[in-house]
């Protein structure tokens, strides 16, 4: 039997558990509340002023009792029902059912216009007016927006860049439905069923090929399409590549991301074009880090080429893994072939 107690609305009761459990230090995020709730809980807060311990603990018993009276409770939103769902919706239900909640209002379009793959921002972004391209690269994460900067031509990116500065002032009803547009736009978008592109496909693959298998493939591709392979050698990123495009100031990161021990057997069998990366790594970090690492590298001795090449793939992976986190940002290199010293771009930060 649930207890009524007497002299309090609802609202006012909430306010006292909401008291009672913030000055107790536990965590509670109001934010996920509507908007108009946190208000109207502020509100009434704001107003109260003593509440005697009797009725308090009244309060809180009521508020359990009915906590335990509860049976099952649904996530009583889109977005926390597929996530609850995962894995057990297939992709396209999952994708069908986040534009549904967009376009009806139910969820905000940007989270499922920031989710869409770069190849199809950019072509939002060529088939949509300037300004409105412009609205959506400054609303989505620096780190996509930069993969889909790279998807466009020069002209078209340096007439988006301009308009994006006219955006600061745009209010949210607005952002809304510019939002919303777009999501009605992706729907004549295109489907193809290979989501990735050949050449990033291919890239991918290369990345953790070994690299006897990498350099034959490649050669192949000179002779079959030479422009092609040109685009290929552009989306891989291997050990030796590390040096031209690895901000020197993401090394402690990266190095904190993989054991230790494999960082050792990686730099220990480095040789030739690989070997040049060991130095560039080691000289990113602290002496006292420096020092300890080199010391292990001389305990790990001689290192079998397939243990130091699988020991190089581990810290490739996990920087890219980095990147696609948003958690750094690899530079650009602008030598055609891949092999020279100059690069361009600069590290950004990840979105909070």
């Amino acid at each position: 039997m649930i207890r009524a107690t007497p002299g309090l609305t609802p609202r006012q009761k909430a306010a006292v558990v909401v008291r009672v459990v913030l000055a107790d230090g536990e965590g509670l995020d109001l934010s996920q509340l509507p908007p108009e709730l946190q208000a109207l809980l502020a509100q009434e807060m704001s107003v109260m002023e003593l509440v005697d311990r009797e009725t308090c603990d009244q309060i809180l018993t009521e508020f359990c009792d009915m906590i335990e009276a509860v049976g099952v409770t649904f996530p009583g939103s889109i977005d926390g029902t597929l996530d609850f769902l995962g894995a057990h919706l297939s992709p396209d239900t999952t994708l069908r059912l986040q534009k549904l909640a967009a376009l009806n209002g139910a969820g905000d379009p940007w989270d499922r216009i920031a989710a869409l793959p770069p190849s199809q921002l950019a072509e939002l972004a060529r088939t949509e007016a300037i300004e409105v391209a412009a609205v959506m690269f400054s609303r989505l994460p620096v780190a996509r927006a930069t993969q889909v900067f790279e998807l466009l031509d020069a002209e078209l990116a340096r007439r988006i860049a301009y308009a994006m500065s006219l955006t600061a002032g745009i209010e949210a009803p607005a952002l809304r439905r510019i939002g919303l547009a777009l999501m009605r736009a992706v729907e004549s978008l295109p489907k193809p069923a290979i989501d990735a592109q050949p050449v990033e496909r291919l890239g991918a693959l290369l990345n953790l090929a070994p690299a006897q298998t990498r350099d034959m493939v490649l050669a192949g591709l000179d002779q079959d399409d030479a422009a092609f392979a040109v685009q290929v050698r552009r989306t891989i990123f291997t050990w030796a590549n590390i040096p031209r495009r690895l901000d020197p100031r993401d090394i402690p990161r990266v190095i904190r991301e993989v054991d230790a021990a494999t960082v050792a057997r990686a730099m220990a069998g480095a040789t030739g074009d690989d070997a040049p990366t060991v130095e560039f790594l080691l000289n990113g970090l602290g002496s006292r880090l420096a020092d300890s690492m080199r010391e292990e590298i001389e305990a790990a001795g001689k290192v079998p080429a397939r243990d130091a090449e699988t020991a190089m793939t581990a810290v490739v992976s996990a920087i890219r893994e980095m990147e696609q986190a948003g958690e750094l940002f690899l530079l650009t290199e602008t030598d055609e072939e891949g092999d020279g010293d100059d690069t361009t771009g600069t590290a950004a930060a990840p979105d909070p």
